[in-house]
């Protein structure tokens, strides 16, 4: 990709016009990170880059950008700007083509601020953002309550730039986040349901997580979490403290998780504060269930897909089965191992011990399991099927369901091996004549 991108500056570059490397590709480079992409800026309009290169998407033109197609790689090349007034808290209502330091000074934090010159392998930093690097902190450029009010999701960046990169906020940043908490609510749900996700799946999501806590932002985004912090747990199994403690913990802990299981951590004990009771001990009964509602709500709320919000809801729902695996029936655990995304159910739970009591017992027991049976014994093809039971005489109807369950029951504890010996089962527990 960066030689595509050095490609792209060059032939810029020898059509007369201006052109840097920007933005998260510079920082990564200093931090000795590989990029993810190169964003490129330059002082040539958009027309003109658009005739400048074969492949090109006209996405965000009214405010210069142009996306160069390369390789199949996408390279968002963007004029040097200033932007007008902010009137919706997201994007500027025009925007003026201006000088490169212009450009610079517009951007949100000074390690996002400086340029690099690919020809002259020289970085330009007229924001200091070198100097943040080197204190290790998130400063905005310039005055930081402008620059939330500008763009408020700016104030979500701040905390996930801070946990990725290990960095303390600058005193004066993190004061206008603090003050500016409460206009986060007025960013559309699944613009904030999106750069959650992104701080989610990014390392050192538990630090980001109390980073939001700590700022006031995460009692506006996520009230529902909000209210684990101080809910007690019982220390005989949750040593490590309350509930909001316990994920943060669990949220460190991931390791590259899909956005399905991050959200699945961080939402698996959502349903305790509803639940919470003190009786012998602390309990929190059906909390999974409870739970699982509560975290299809939010999914709902933050305009996640029909598939995000139930694999996120049956994580919830079924995180507190695998307390019983080594009591379940054989066909009841090998339906739990069938599940859809089992890998990411038995992640959950081995998070859930690490951050708790530490005990990973059950999920050995299920590994081991996983390794006796073979696929085909854990989720095995049906022996008969509706149509085999027409043919025995019954009339389709609910108790379809009911002998098809039996069937497979006994077919998963291995009583039942050929369609043969199901349909002598159903015709000893199902006599038609009966039915």
């Amino acid at each position: 990709m960066r030689g595509n991108a050095l490609d792209i500056v060059r032939t810029l570059r020898r059509a007369g016009h201006e052109a840097y490397f920007v933005g998260g590709c510079v920082r990564d480079r200093l931090m000795g990170l590989e990029p993810k992409d190169y964003d490129i800026v330059t002082s040539a309009r958009p027309e003109i880059v658009r005739d400048l290169f074969e492949r090109t998407v006209s996405v965000g033109e009214a405010f210069g950008v142009i996306i160069v197609v390369r390789d199949g790689h996408p390279f968002e090349v963007a004029t040097y700007r200033s932007d007008g007034a902010y009137l919706d808290g997201r994007r500027p209502v025009s925007v003026v083509f201006a000088g490169a330091r212009q450009d610079v000074e517009r951007r949100d934090f000074t390690i996002n601020g400086m340029l690099f010159d690919p020809i002259e392998d020289k970085v330009i930093d007229w924001v200091g953002g070198r100097r943040d690097m080197e204190a290790r902190q998130i400063r905005t450029i310039g005055d930081p309550r402008r620059r939330f009010a500008e763009d408020r999701l700016r104030m979500m960046r701040a905390i996930r730039f801070a946990a990725r990169f290990g960095y303390g906020i600058e005193e004066g940043t993190y004061a206008a986040l603090y003050e500016s908490a409460e206009s986060l609510s007025a960013i559309s749900a699944e613009r904030i349901g999106e750069e959650l996700v992104k701080i989610l799946v990014g390392a050192h999501a538990g630090r980001a997580l109390r980073l939001l806590h700590d700022t006031g932002l995460l009692g506006v985004i996520l009230p529902e979490v909000q209210a684990l912090v101080g809910l007690e747990q019982p220390p005989e199994f949750h040593p490590e403290g309350d509930v909001f403690e316990h994920t943060c913990r669990m949220l460190d802990l991931l390791e590259q998780p899909s956005p399905e299981l991050a959200l699945g951590a961080l939402l698996h004990d959502i349903g305790k504060p509803a639940t919470f009771e003190m009786a012998d001990r602390i309990r929190f009964d059906e909390h999974d269930k409870v739970g699982a509602e509560i975290a299809a709500q939010i999914c709902r709320r933050l305009r996640y897909s029909s598939e995000r919000t139930q694999r996120v809801e049956q994580l919830v729902s079924c995180h507190m089965r695998f307390a019983m695996v080594t009591r379940m029936r054989l066909s009841t655990l090998k339906r739990l191992l069938a599940m859809p995304h089992f890998e990411e159910h038995l992640e959950l739970h081995r998070l859930d011990c690490l951050a708790s009591h530490g005990k990973l017992d059950h999920y050995e027991f299920v590994q081991n399991k996983m390794q006796e049976l073979s696929r085909e014994e854990i989720a095995p093809p049906p022996l008969i099927t509706g149509h085999d039971l027409i043919a025995l005489g019954y009339k389709p109807g609910p108790i379809f369901g009911e002998i098809l369950s039996a069937v497979n029951d006994a077919q998963l504890e291995g009583d039942l091996n050929s369609a043969e010996e199901a349909l002598d089962f159903v015709r000893e527990r199902f006599p038609v004549n009966e039915v």
